[in-house]
Parts: C-alpha cells; structure tokens; sequence
C-alpha cells in the first residue's frame, strides 16, 4: 500500500509539471485602466487550492482587495484583483510587483507546493509551537513566563481567542544559541508544562501542545487549528450581539448544480483570506465568486461545491458551513483596545510586559509579536478581564511603567505623545525589582 501511495504521488506531480509545461500561469499587473486601485489577472490551470494560494500572496504583501472577480470552471482559474496598499494608493513599489510576478507567474511554484501547505513563508531557524485551550485571563502571561523559565526565546507569534478557546502558533529559539531547539527531553517538558497550562482548571475540554520543526503559513494553521477544536459550536449563551455577527446565507442553485454563499459583514484587513482559507480547508471548491470591499460593509458571493463535486446536501451541512464561515470571520475580529509596543527585543519581554497586563486586569483578545532586525514589534488587543472599558487611567498607569514612547495606544486621538521617563519597563527600574525572571507577532494588519 505505502508503495502503490508513493508511486501514485510522483505520478500526480509529474502531470502537474506536464500541465504547467503546456499552460504555465500568467500574470498581468495593470497600473492604467484604473485611476485609484492597481488591477492584478491571474490565468492558470485549475487545481484545488489555487484561489486561496494566490489571495495569500496578495495578503501577506499586505495589499488591500477592494474588488474580485473568480471564475474557474472547467481546467482553467482565471481571477480578476482590484487592490491598493494599506495606504488607500495604487500599488507602484517595483520590489512588490516583482514579487507578485515571480510567486504567481511562471517561474513559481506553487502549483506543486499545494499538497504539501499553502503559502510556506518561514525558516527552519526556530521551533514551532502550537497551542490550543481554555481561554482566560492572564493565559498569554502564564505561557510566556514558562517559555522564559525554559530558556525560549519567542521571535514570532500569533495569538488567536474565540467563543472561550484560545490557540496560538508561536516561534521560538534556544537563548543560548538563538537556533532552534532539539534536544527531545528539553522539547518534552517544554509540551508537559505548556500543556498543563493551557488545561488549568477546565477538564471538559482538551488541551494541546505540539513542537515541530516544519513549514507553516501561521494565519492558515490557526484557521484549521480553531476548526479542528470546534470553536464554530456555540457555547451556552451566545456572547455575540446578533447586530455584529456576520449574514451568511447558502442556497443550492438546482439549475447550475451549485451553492450560493452569501456573506456581508463589516470590512476588514484579511476577510478574504479567512473566507477562502476555510472554504478550502472545509473541502470546498469556489467556481465562481464576486467581492465588493469598497464600502464599510463587504460583501461577498461564491458558487461552490464540495470537492466530489456535490452541492450542499442537507440541512446539516448547510448549518455547518454557515457556523464554520461564522466562527472564521470572528476570529480575527479585534475586541478591546490596540495597544502597540516597539523596543529593542531581549529574552523574557513577553513574559514581562503581559504579566503587567494581567496585574492591571487586562486581558488579551488577540496578540501579534514579531522580531526585526532585533526590535520587538509587539501588537495587543486588551480589555477589562470584568467585561467593562478599559480605564484610560490603568493604561496611563501602565505607559508609565513601560514607557510612553515604547508602548503606545493605536488609533486613538487622545494619544499622549512624551518622551519615555527616564525609568521604565526595560531599564533600571525593571531590573532593580528583578522583574525578569520569566519568559506573540508578526502584524500586517
């Protein structure tokens, strides 16, 4: 069986490479037609997976898709993309469409990497850890303070909650060697207590841990991490106020042998990928479809089928499709207030800074940590662990601990913009209390 599996494989591949020979994809990028947004054509054998390969190369760039047009009927994909730079501008900068030309055009290669995973972005430098359990607060601090108790350095991560579910993917390293970490008793007990963490008090419900040292795209594997562990079911009283939760409808359309998915919500960063990535990861495959972003409400429509290409078959799959959309929209809908921390990054910076939060009884919602060239560029959604506002007093309190110019509040008006106070989180203050002794992000939203 396992020879007749491999042999079967190579087989698949080599037609794949014969069909991208006689068809190779073709990317037109149209900076003239369109006075205020940059217009992108992809054409390209049909395959599953190649709507959501090629959104993710556009997202990952960060670009903004005001407009879609996906057809892809029969053996050919042939999509239309109106986008802009986060900026609201046309996109002009030759580094970025160069890069949209060589990831989809016909010296890529994603038509091979689909099996495998969809849009490998990162190295082998670092050990990946991915995290899924009962949501609380001070959940971030508590795993950050044992990964620094165990000498790991977090370079990137990501930190998903929703519907009481918490999950993150985060990269770490060895902060001897800054590489990554092998050793398999050292790699055991870092799973044990990351593990008995994330179970806390809650036995109803299954806690994971698992270290790799593979390839994964981080926004993906949350998706399917969170899909996996069932956060689409509702939990007890439902605590999404029916005015935010997103319209999804689905109909068959008995005439073309397809269902009809609906969705309006409200606009934002990255709700294509997320729409696509579960269509995809639940199996579907997106025949045709129409995206308007243009205004503060999107609005979205797909023809689908399964991928044994059947329509939505029953009441219960139509619920379950309508949940799975639901829950995908959700989870990256940013509850509470933005807070955004830049400063050199040393190990243990996580550890420190979410443990003032959880004193201060915030809690974090949703949390993006990145390293660059040596500088943490941190984002964090708070909000009150009681439900109520966050006190603009406890974050005046807190941006004094910190520094007012490293830890800063986004998108608001009231903003204080001072020079940071001689004694803050990361100088003499913080190290003549001995505060670090304890151990998530890449942001493009």
């Amino acid at each position: 069986m396992e020879a007749t599996v491999s042999y079967s494989g190579s087989m698949d591949d080599e037609y794949e490479k014969f069909i991208r020979r006689m068809n190779p994809p073709r990317v037109v990028i149209d900076n003239e037609s369109s006075k205020n947004v940059t217009v992108i054509q992809v054409d390209s054998a049909n395959k599953h997976g190649i709507l959501l390969e090629v959104v993710q190369v556009l997202t990952d760039l960060n670009l903004v898709i005001t407009k879609a047009y996906i057809c892809s009927d029969g053996g050919w994909f042939m999509d239309v993309f109106n986008v802009t730079d986060h900026d609201g501008n046309k996109v002009t900068d030759e580094g970025i469409l160069d890069y949209i030309h060589k990831s989809l055009g016909p010296d890529s290669c994603f038509a091979s990497s689909m099996r495998r995973s969809v849009g490998v972005t990162t190295g082998m430098d670092h050990t990946s850890i991915e995290l899924i359990g009962s949501d609380r607060p001070g959940l971030l601090s508590e795993v950050s303070a044992v990964l620094t108790h165990l000498k790991c350095n977090v370079v990137n991560a990501e930190v998903w909650t929703h519907n009481t579910r918490a999950a993150a993917v985060m990269q770490v390293t060895d902060e001897e060697n800054g590489g990554s970490i092998t050793d398999p008793e050292r790699l055991t007990m870092i799973k044990h207590l990351l593990c008995n963490v994330l179970k806390g008090s809650n036995k109803s419900r299954e806690a994971k841990t698992v270290v790799s040292h593979g390839l994964t795209h981080t926004e993906r594997r949350l998706h399917q991490m969170m899909f996996a562990d069932r956060d689409y079911e509702r939990m007890g009283e439902d605590s999404v106020d029916e005015k935010e939760r997103p319209n999804v409808n689905v109909i068959n359309w008995h005439d073309k042998d397809y269902s009809v998915v609906t969705i309006r919500c409200k606009d934002r960063p990255k709700l294509l990928f997320d729409i696509v990535c579960t269509l995809t990861d639940m199996q579907y495959v997106v025949f045709h479809g129409n995206v308007d972003a243009e205004q503060p409400e999107a609005y979205q429509e797909y023809c689908i089928r399964h991928i044994d290409g059947s329509p939505v078959k029953s009441e219960a799959e139509r619920q379950r499709v309508v949940q799975c959309l639901e829950a995908a929209i959700e989870r990256r809908v940013s509850e509470g207030l933005k807070l955004e921390l830049c400063t050199t990054d040393r190990v243990g910076l996580l550890s420190d800074v979410t443990r003032i939060f959880r004193e201060n009884s915030l809690s974090v919602t949703r949390a993006e940590v990145t390293t660059r060239a040596g500088k943490a560029v941190n984002t964090f959604y708070v909000r009150c662990a009681s439900g109520h506002p966050v006190d603009p007093k406890i974050i005046d309190s807190i941006r004094q601990t910190i520094g007012q110019t490293i830890l800063r509040v986004k998108d608001s008006p009231q903003e204080i913009n001072q020079e940071s106070p001689t004694r803050f989180l990361f100088g003499g203050l913080f190290k003549s209390r001995s505060f670090c002794n304890f151990g998530l992000v890449r942001s493009y939203s």
